[in-house]
């Protein structure tokens, strides 16, 4: 990418006052997005046939608030790329294959991360809304949130590394202090992330039954950890802008 100060300075700016220096798909963003809806179609044709009565139906729409939650953390992974490619637009071969390693590790989540919420919901309506496996022991939701934190945590490393690797390519972009800051604290929060799903696999992977299940209610720390991190990151912010 070449970039010049005149050029820098007629790119527009999101709300974080970040340079949108990748306002051009690419050829790799373009893939990575048609990969992911790829995977949302997964979500959706992996469901029984089509119902031939009410009560199949019924029974299908009882697979809406699993299909409905993982349709969000796909949407969620899918816009931190988004988000990072039109920040940096970068198109070289760490990105191509960093991106191409996102988009493997998405495809071998879906069904995994569709088994975890449809065991949590499950859980929650007490047998209600159906478990999509056979068997509904404490061992095999373990199991489950085994195969579930390792994807989680693979994707969250792949979104350091595009960061990390955007980051070293901070001269060549022209990036300001702000947008370094910016980097650096995308960078801690997916350590974050990847952090807490990674305690939620040691958890999963204890060989004590009754609290392998347990490793599902780890995630629930980030929603605890990541808006007090949001606010220290605000002020850190603040304090840089009137610095400087």
């Amino acid at each position: 990418m070449n970039l010049s100060a005149e050029k820098l300075a007629e790119l527009p700016v999101d709300s974080d006052g970040f340079r949108q220096r990748g306002m051009d798909m690419t050829r790799i963003e373009t893939f990575t997005d048609a990969a992911f809806a790829f995977a949302l179609t997964l979500l959706v044709i992996s469901f029984d046939e089509v119902p031939r009565s009410i009560d199949d139906l019924i029974a299908a729409l009882k697979n809406v608030p699993a299909f409905a939650a993982s349709f969000a953390q796909i949407c969620m992974f899918w816009y931190a790329h988004h988000a990072w490619s039109r920040r940096y637009g970068l198109d070289d071969l760490p990105t191509v294959l960093l991106s191409l390693l996102f988009v493997f590790v998405t495809l071998v989540y879906v069904f995994p991360l569709r088994l975890v919420f449809s065991a949590l919901f499950a859980w929650i309506t007490g047998g209600w809304l159906p478990f999509e496996m056979t068997e509904f022991t404490t061992d095999v939701i373990g199991d489950i949130f085994v195969v579930y934190g390792v994807g989680f945590v693979a994707m969250s490393a792949v979104l350091i590394l595009l960061y990390t690797h955007a980051l070293r390519r901070s001269d060549q972009l022209m990036l300001d202090p702000r947008e370094r800051f910016t980097t650096v604290s995308e960078i801690q929060a997916w350590l974050i992330v990847a952090g807490v799903g990674l305690t939620s696999t040691i958890v999963a992977l204890l060989p004590i039954g009754h609290l392998r299940p347990v490793a599902g209610m780890v995630y629930a720390l980030l929603s605890i950890i990541m808006p007090l991190f949001a606010t220290v990151k605000a002020r850190q912010a603040r304090r840089l802008l009137q610095d400087a």
